[in-house]
């Protein structure tokens, strides 16, 4: 089957030819795919800064929205037909920039009716993502304050959105173009990541206490973050660029991890209206560098491969 990805580490994103899938083993689906996600996670794919259990020649992609083809033994839950959506690492034999996906059945969520192939096929990373910041390395309450740096970024707004619904407080910073869009989605503040004093401004709003938690999606900018959270608060940054604990502060860094229910409950509220997750830009497979590219430069939007 004809795929788009590397045949090395570093190399040029490409179209090729690899075999055509295998027998199914135990617990594995086959998926036909209709939608697969790209971004600046497969950057970091191509170049061997992300371990997505696989060697090169791969296809790259690490989510996407397909149809179930075929079972293999013990998959109890899925059934020929059924519409889903994943992001299945570590990859079984290739990535999902391809036309047939081999993924684990617990890693599935299923798509809503509602719900387009692509706005699917893209939501996995960002979603997660989002969910793991929040509920696992934030612990988010309501009623505290939550400060979201790099929020016009996808996985950015996704944490607005689901904060919000948390009943948290959200401070946000990012772009002028940004900042309708981020109020729409529940951010009650929003500056202007290019002053450099927006750390303080956000010290400012808060009497001088500083944010109860900190999301940092914005490379570069888990130090500056940093500074704006209260004595005693939490840090948890998505950028490998984490700082030294100080001042009981607490740091994680997160590393998006593969979650069939959490998916699950994530496009339950995406199906709800409750989370505005677009689509920025559609290619089609055989345009897959010029997506990544664009992933790269995060112009707005998610970045999607559609394959109908």
């Amino acid at each position: 089957m004809l795929v788009a990805g590397i045949r090395r580490w570093g190399g040029a994103v490409e179209r090729f030819e690899i075999a055509d899938p295998r027998a199914l083993r135990e617990g594995e689906v086959l998926i036909e795919v209709r939608a697969a996600g790209v971004g600046n996670w497969d950057e970091l794919a191509r170049r061997d800064e992300w371990d997505v259990g696989r060697k090169p020649p791969l296809a790259l992609g690490v989510e996407a929205a397909g149809v179930v083809r075929a079972l293999g033994p013990g998959v109890k839950r899925w059934s020929a037909g059924d519409h889903v959506l994943t992001h299945p690492l570590p990859l079984v034999d290739q990535g999902t920039w391809a036309p047939w996906l081999i993924a684990s059945g617990e890693l599935l969520a299923r798509k809503p009716a509602g719900v387009s192939w692509s706005r699917a096929g893209a939501f996995p990373v960002p979603a997660l993502t989002a969910v793991q910041v929040l509920d696992e390395a934030l612990g988010v309450m309501p009623g505290e304050t939550l400060l979201v740096n790099g929020a016009g970024s996808v996985t950015g707004g996704l944490i607005v959105s689901l904060a919000g619904l948390r009943g948290a407080n959200v401070v946000v910073t990012a772009g002028p173009s940004s900042r309708d869009r981020l109020a729409r989605m529940g951010a009650q503040t929003v500056l202007d990541y290019q002053d450099p004093d927006w750390p303080t401004r956000v010290v400012e709003l808060t009497a001088g206490r500083g944010v109860d938690a900190a999301a940092n999606t914005a490379r570069g900018g888990a130090s500056r973050s940093f500074s704006a959270v209260r004595d005693g608060g939490r840090l948890a940054t998505i950028t490998s660029d984490p700082p030294e604990p100080a001042r009981g502060i607490r740091v994680d860094s997160v590393y998006v991890r593969p979650d069939g229910p959490q998916l699950e409950l994530a496009c339950k509220a995406l199906a709800a209206g409750q989370l505005p997750f677009m689509i920025g830009a559609r290619f089609p497979l055989a345009e897959a560098r010029a997506a990544l590219a664009r992933a790269i430069a995060g112009r707005g939007g998610a970045v999607v491969l559609e394959f109908e």
